[in-house]
């Protein structure tokens, strides 16, 4: 089992930034790939950024990139997303989820965080 915990979200205006972390628990951290993803209202859960177990290889769906950085702390058994110049379509919950198969897709992941909720004003 792991257990995360998401931290970080907030009001934020358009073009400002935010920092999420997500503190993980249980079984040996490094074991496994991380992703962050995002639920808004009426739409499905959709992958935003994932990153390997060792932190060399980071994966980002189209529209976050150049905008957002996931980053990996093994020591602390912390990940965090960096997201900067927000935009009001980045309004939504967002996941932190774990696991070892695959990147994008939803199912590949095993543990998820509760998640935390981003809102972007215009």
């Amino acid at each position: 089992q792991v257990q995360l915990v998401e931290s970080g979200g907030g009001l934020v205006q358009a073009g400002g930034s935010l920092r999420l972390s997500c503190a993980a628990s249980g079984r040996t951290f490094t074991n496994y790939r991380m992703g962050w993803f995002r639920q808004a209202p009426g739409k499905e859960r959709e992958f935003v950024a994932a990153i390997s177990g060792s932190g060399s290889s980071t994966y980002y769906t189209d529209s976050v990139k150049g905008r957002f950085t996931i980053s990996r702390d093994n020591a602390k058994n912390a990940v965090y997303l960096q997201m900067n110049s927000l935009k009001p379509e980045d309004t939504a919950v967002y996941y932190c989820a774990a696991g070892d198969r695959g990147v994008r897709i939803t199912q590949n992941y095993d543990y998820w965080g509760q998640g935390t909720q981003v809102t972007v004003s215009s």
